[in-house]
């Protein structure tokens, strides 16, 4: 999935998949990619435009969609 950098302490970039309804995001600390699935376009929207892309994820998305860690080999 192609990813945009993003202005965020927590977060290097995020990508999103609109037909699937996927969110990828890139942390700053580890470099780690997760994907955060059924993230409708309505959620992504209020996301983006979000004043604190970190605070968003904390109180809104993590632990709250079905998520997988993106292993690259």
């Amino acid at each position: 999935m192609r990813r945009r950098a993003v202005n965020s302490s927590a977060l290097k970039s995020i990508g999103y998949d609109t037909e699937k309804h996927i969110l990828e995001l890139e942390f700053r600390e580890h470099g780690d990619v997760w994907q955060y699935f059924n993230f409708k376009p309505a959620a992504y929207k209020k996301f983006v435009n979000s004043p604190s892309l970190g605070n968003f994820f904390v109180t809104r998305i993590k632990g709250k969609y079905p998520e997988e860690k993106v292993e690259y080999y």
